[in-house]
């Protein structure tokens, strides 16, 4: 399996804070604990061991048993679970929202880089165990970012009545009206033994469970139960209970958006773009399907859009009576994970990544280790007859990555038989006018003005003659434009990243188990590069 790589900054689709979190820069130290280095996970672990209570493993091992009834568990899913009763086993964890038939291939890339760390972990530390959990976000609300996904071009789209009917979260939808867009999947699909798999994936999570959760949870635990991946939700009570104490602090102190709007403004003062603001209140209330947010208004507290009301006493009697009715937002739901999870790791998306550095205050104030935290693998995969066009084109594979204007630009210039850089000639322009300014500082400086606009009407013009020459050599190389753009076309679906929008059928449909095993050999979450990976004919 021929396999390159390329920094994250070569790729240009990464943004600063992230980039500067690769590279450990000073300034940004205050919002990490440890960086996600082998050497660092041994000081994680121990501090992770002494606050991480027992009674906590026994309610977390209890409800895992519960959401895998009526589950086919493999036997290393079984023994991982079981092992999270003893005090010398952690998780890695990664979450990821319900999206339909897993959404984009980085679901794949997510889990992937969690199970392949804890491989790494276990042959580093040999005396504990390490545990791959796939967070499912049940509690989610936005169902347009997860009712479809994208095969050979087209969109598959899900459209449920009852995200009409007050349903806001998603793992509580019934699957209804599936059937149809695994009809029309199949059709797309084709046939042969890898095809075939597919439908049954497909038919057999959404067509035979109820909801949302049950579906997702089927598919992954197919997909990866050999590897031993924990699935969870944690929507059940047992575990909410355990959240309680947070909950209230939450409600009486607003502890979230004190500890974090400080970070936010520090975050922001460095340049970089803030990912996530906090409210005043980081909770929904979540009852019968809808989830809409806790407002604190004149000592009351009160749904939004809702006709529920409390007293501070009634809202903390209901919290301790029925806590499955408080959901975090995006902002508490970190540290909601790491309450019930003896976790040292979390591997997340850039996005992802850029809120969980606001938090590093909040965990501090709750007097809970923040987790290390470590970008996914990427990868973009490619097929052996893409890479030799790319190869005949003369396309390196950091030149694959630019906006394809400017690759076809540069290609043009490159196999060009003439000049198409007016970089001399502007040069040599501004050196004449200098001599001008020169004359009229010595003159009449009311001359200067003049002179500045008579030089910028003079580059203006070259541009705009290199800018024709330009496009009248694509026309003449027509068809070297076209080969480049389709290429690219194909490994950057819709001028995006390959991995944020193709769907893992498309390539599983063409290479079948294969597609898996060399993800697992070749993704290291690790090692901080941009993977490009050929598989072959098949």
């Amino acid at each position: 399996m021929p396999t390159d790589c390329i920094s994250y900054s070569e790729t240009n689709y990464f943004s600063k804070l992230i980039l500067d979190y690769l590279e450990k820069k000073e300034e940004l130290s205050p919002f990490y604990h440890r960086f996600p280095e082998i050497g660092n996970f041994e000081a994680q672990i121990k501090e992770k061991q002494k606050s991480f209570s027992s009674e906590n493993r026994k309610v977390l091992v209890e409800s895992l048993k519960k959401q895998y009834n009526g589950v086919e568990i493999s036997d290393a899913t079984l023994d991982h679970i079981e092992a999270l009763s003893k005090d010398t086993t952690f998780t890695i964890t990664t979450g990821h929202q319900l999206n339909l038939f897993t959404g984009p291939l980085y679901f794949l890339y997510k889990i992937i880089s969690v199970i392949n760390l804890t491989k790494i972990l276990k042959k580093k530390h040999p005396e504990y165990d390490f545990v791959p959990i796939y967070w499912m976000a049940t509690e989610d609300h936005d169902f347009a970012e997860i009712n479809y996904f994208n095969l050979n071009g087209k969109k598959f789209q899900w459209n449920s009545t009852e995200k009409g009917a007050g349903i806001d979260a998603v793992g509580y939808l019934s699957t209804e009206g599936l059937k149809e867009v695994f009809e029309l999947f199949s059709s797309e699909i084709g046939g042969g033994k890898d095809a075939e798999y597919l439908k049954f994936l497909f038919k057999n999570a959404y067509l035979k469970h109820s909801n949302l959760t049950e579906a997702t949870r089927y598919l992954a635990n197919e997909l990866f139960k050999e590897y031993g991946l924990v699935i969870m939700g944690a929507q059940q009570p047992e575990l909410k209970k355990l959240f309680i104490p947070f909950a209230e602090n939450e409600l009486l102190e607003q502890r979230s958006f004190k500890t974090t709007k400080e970070n936010t403004e520090k975050l922001s003062n460095l340049g970089y773009n803030v990912q996530v603001n906090p409210r005043e209140i980081n909770l929904f209330y979540l009852n019968n399907g809808y989830r809409e947010r806790i407002i604190k208004r004149d000592g009351r507290f009160y749904v939004h859009e809702k006709q529920i009301e409390w007293t501070k006493e009634e809202i903390i009697a209901e919290l301790h009576e029925q806590p499955q009715h408080f959901s975090p937002n995006v902002m508490m739901r970190p540290l909601f994970q790491e309450v019930i999870l003896p976790n040292l790791c979390y591997i997340g998306g850039g996005g992802e990544l850029a809120y969980w550095l606001e938090l590093k205050d909040y965990f501090e104030a709750e007097n809970l280790p923040f987790p290390m935290l470590l970008l996914r693998n990427s990868a973009l995969l490619q097929t052996e007859k893409q890479k030799e066009k790319r190869k005949k084109l003369d396309i390196s594979n950091k030149e694959l990555f630019l906006k394809q204007h400017e690759l076809i630009n540069r290609k043009v210039r490159k196999i060009s038989n003439i000049d198409i850089d007016f970089s001399k000639q502007k040069e040599y322009l501004v050196n004449q006018f200098q001599e001008m300014y020169d004359l009229a500082e010595k003159t009449d400086k009311s001359f200067l003005g003049a002179v500045k606009a008579q030089e910028v009407k003079q580059l203006k013009g070259l541009d705009h003659l290199e800018k024709r020459l330009l496009k009248a050599q694509k026309r003449k190389l027509k068809d070297e434009v076209s080969r480049i753009a389709a290429l690219q076309n194909q490994l950057f679906p819709n001028k995006s990243l390959q991995e944020r929008q193709t769907n893992f059928s498309e390539v599983y449909a063409m290479y079948g188990q294969e597609l898996l095993d060399t993800l697992f050999e070749h993704l290291n979450p690790l090692e901080q590069h941009f993977k490009i990976l050929t598989f072959g004919t098949k």
